[in-house]
């Protein structure tokens, strides 16, 4: 039998060479998501593309029902074509960016690593919702690159613990500093797999040992702040800004409290409604 070392010693060498062990599920969605990317994807061809998948057909319209989407007494959308006119073709890709993050859990059997994926999901899910909030009313980056680089952030912890269903132990909290450097490099491969934006995945590799900017006005910034009022914690290795402690924080001193308290309200709701309907 392996050692934990031997274990992460395969993963990471298999993820270097590219050989990354995906669920079924994980490669229908993938296919569907490289359809999307195509930049001479028709929104025709993206309609009957989620048409043909009728769990993403049900999530795309519960999603842009979702407070995420929906402002004020909007009428709801009851079509695909609705749904997908209103939430945009971008994050129509989030959307399944997000199914594939969640495939990943889907299949794993220790009780312990699905509670870790369980958990992992309900982080993820706050983190999107919260960047997509600050994006808009604190640094000003584009709120829906921030929506999906929320979604995507942890993307490489969640391979990690689907691979680690095989090799028992492997993710125990007595996991040496190794592992930090493991997940890292993991992260990487799994987001190049995934054919995430550059900008996209700079931000999320920064998020390790970042600090944040004053004024806050990047899309590592608004990870940073999101992770960091995230009332979830990921129960992987904490960032160095997740191990600050609330007097060693900036945050007073960037958002005044009124805003605070507004940015985790708003938030609070986008969460509720995106995980409601991302679990149709």
């Amino acid at each position: 039998m392996m050692n934990k070392l031997q274990a992460f010693g395969l993963i990471v060498s298999q993820a270097v060479r590219g050989e990354l062990t995906f669920p079924t599920s994980v490669n229908s969605a993938l296919q569907l998501q490289l359809a999307l990317a195509e930049p001479d994807c028709h929104i025709d061809h993206a309609i009957k593309l989620v048409l043909a998948e009728p769990l993403l057909a049900a999530r795309t319209v519960a999603l842009a029902n979702s407070a995420v989407y929906s402002r004020g007494d909007t009428a709801p959308v009851t079509s695909v074509r609705a749904a997908v006119m209103r939430m945009g073709y971008r994050n129509l890709y989030a959307l399944v960016a997000a199914m594939v993050v969640r495939q990943f859990g889907s299949k794993i059997i220790d009780p312990v690593l699905r509670q870790k994926a369980t958990q992992l999901w309900e982080h993820t899910a706050h983190v999107a919702a919260l960047a997509h909030v600050i994006a808009r009313r604190v640094t000003h980056v584009d709120a829906d690159t921030a929506l999906f680089a929320g979604i995507v952030h942890e993307v490489g912890g969640f391979y990690l613990l689907s691979r680690a269903d095989e090799f028992p132990g492997l993710l125990d909290d007595d996991a040496d500093h190794w592992m930090e450097s493991a997940e890292e490099i993991i992260s990487r491969e799994v987001m190049k797999k995934l054919h995430i934006p550059l900008a996209v995945s700079e931000a999320i590799e920064g998020l390790r040992d970042g600090l944040l900017s004053i004024p806050p006005d990047s899309l590592l910034d608004t990870l940073l702040l999101a992770k960091q009022l995230s009332p979830v914690a990921s129960p992987l290795q904490a960032t160095f800004v997740e191990m600050l402690t609330p007097s060693d924080s900036v945050i007073d001193f960037i958002i005044d409290n009124e805003t605070l308290q507004s940015i985790l309200a708003e938030s609070a709701e986008e969460v509720r409604s995106m995980s409601a309907a991302l679990l149709v």
